[in-house]
């Protein structure tokens, strides 16, 4: 019997054809060149994604899935030796052998798994505003949003610093507008109703810290497994655009953060996007274009990305043509648009003269599949009529019961479980306004040596306020309590120069020029 792995290659199943058995491979060499499974509802694309996701565990490849109906949760349990399983080990030539693989549960909602976070400023603006539905216009104000946080230091982690700073940007719209562009009441409204719908969706649990750390997605266990990594998202569907969104910003952090590597020996990770079309649905020419370029690019990071759809016309050509592992499951021809599928899914294929391709699409049985994989130099094999093999793991969801005891025993339970809620931009703002409305009291002049108040984050200096008025010095005249008008002057400047600096620069501006007066 063939050997399931072996020479660096993932045993997919085989081509069963006048009583011989050709085995289809997965070279892992060339793994990070990216894949494509498609196929129509109950065809067998979630078991063929759960094979190659064990077969990447197996060779030491971390691999990240998000599991649309829980039906991929069951990697995490022993697989059992049942009749339809041995049988299809048999007609692929190997034996079967039932097997566990190591899993981290994530959720969004931090239900079925650990919440998995980012904060606002590393989701950016053009993702915030694809997943916010935003217009041209409403998206360059959330740019000018993102620019004046970055210029201030303040820091956007989650919803409610997005909105303070909103608001913070409407009231001081008019002097913005002059320096970066129009700012309208009426686009901030309307980010901020957005910002509301987000909300409700459940945006306000992936927002905030601590932001998922991607080193966490890329373990290895003592057995040399790699970590299969399940995003919980049935839930999750109810927001598609917050689930694209996201699986599209990890792509982008795992493209930012990880070196380049070349070609190597077996990817570092393998990412699973199930439901791709969800991602390229009504999407701007802006982020396709970022799409394209993150799967084009991040092959060098050794990452290999395989898009999980029912219909190959849902990913766009120039995605579509960076895709070189192909697995096509059956297609039904009903309607006009369903022929073109098919007809379009036979012409990605190398062609085997053996086979029609387009007629067999239609033929397949569950569990069938063409396969074409590439190979040596990187060219695609010709398409070959494969049955897969059989999982070694549960096939099928895992019990509540089971799943909380992987939880429980989960080595990153301790990092991610308990939020953390730091001093960003909403709570900054929140007391620059109320150090900025608090009521000047100006009091006498004190014993030399005399200091000067700190300024407060707005330029207004702040004076103690006591019960008595503290003891003067009998060497100095009693201070009047009304400024001169040069002193009127003066403050004035040093608060517009405070208010515009922003910075430890502007308070140190503002506390020597006040020092000058008051001498």
């Amino acid at each position: 019997m063939a050997s399931p792995d072996s020479d660096g290659r993932i045993f997919l199943g085989a081509s069963v054809a006048a009583k011989s058995v050709h085995p289809q491979y997965l070279t892992l060499r060339l793994a990070n060149r990216h894949g494509l499974v498609t196929g129509a509802t109950g065809t067998g694309k979630t078991v063929t994604l759960q094979a190659m996701a064990e077969g990447f565990s197996r060779a030491g490849v971390p691999v990240f899935a998000a599991d649309i109906k829980g039906d991929l949760s069951g990697v995490a349990a022993k697989g059992e030796g049942k009749d339809f399983l041995l049988q299809r080990a048999k007609e692929v030539g190997i034996a079967y052998e039932a097997d566990t693989f190591p899993v981290i549960f994530w959720d969004m909602f931090g239900e079925q798994g650990h919440p998995i976070r980012a904060t606002v400023s590393e989701m950016g603006p053009l993702l915030l505003a694809r997943l916010m539905g935003l217009n041209e216009t409403q998206e360059g104000v959330l740019n000018i949003v993102f620019r004046v946080a970055d210029e201030q230091g303040l820091l956007l982690l989650d919803l409610k610093d997005l909105r303070a700073m909103l608001v913070w940007v409407s009231e001081n719209a008019k002097s913005l507008s002059a320096q970066y562009g129009n700012v309208s009441a009426t686009s901030v409204g309307a980010i901020q109703r957005q910002l509301l719908v987000l909300e409700n969706q459940g945006g306000d649990k992936f927002f905030g810290e601590p932001a998922l750390d991607i080193r966490d997605l890329m373990r290895i266990d003592r057995s040399g497994y790699g970590t299969i990594s399940i995003l919980s998202a049935d839930k999750l569907m109810g927001a598609p655009r917050l689930y694209s969104c996201f699986l599209l910003w990890l792509l982008s952090e795992l493209f930012e953060q990880l070196p380049e590597v070349g070609d190597v020996e077996k990817p570092k990770l393998v990412f699973f996007f199930d439901e791709a079309h969800l991602l390229f649905d009504e999407a701007p020419k802006a982020l396709l274009e970022k799409v394209e370029q993150v799967v084009r690019l991040i092959r060098s990071k050794g990452v290999g990305v395989y898009f999980v759809t029912q219909n190959p016309l849902d990913v766009p050509q120039s995605v579509l043509a960076q895709l070189g592992n192909r697995v096509q499951h059956a297609l039904r021809a009903f309607t006009p648009r369903d022929q073109k599928a098919v007809k379009a899914a036979a012409e990605t294929f190398r062609p085997n003269p053996k086979l029609d391709t387009a007629q067999v699409i239609m033929e397949l049985g569950k569990g069938e599949a063409l396969v074409s994989m590439l190979e040596g130099n990187g060219t695609p094999t010709m398409v070959e009529r494969t049955l897969i093999r059989p999982p070694s793991a549960r096939i099928g969801p895992l019990t509540e019961p089971e799943r909380r005891e992987i939880l429980r025993q989960s080595p990153v339970g301790h990092l991610y479980d308990t939020p953390v809620d730091r001093e960003s931009a909403f709570e900054i703002l929140q007391r620059r306004a109320a150090e900025k409305s608090a009521p000047e009291k100006s009091g006498p002049a004190k014993s030399a040596p005399e200091r000067v108040p700190p300024a407060g984050p707005w330029g207004r200096p702040t004076v103690p306020q006591t019960g008595t008025a503290p003891s003067r010095a009998p060497s100095r005249a009693p201070s009047s309590t009304r400024m001169t008008t040069t002193e009127v002057v003066v403050r004035q400047v040093a608060r517009s120069v405070a208010s515009q600096v922003g910075t430890q620069l502007g308070k140190a501006i503002l506390r020597g020029i006040l020092g000058s007066i008051s001498r």
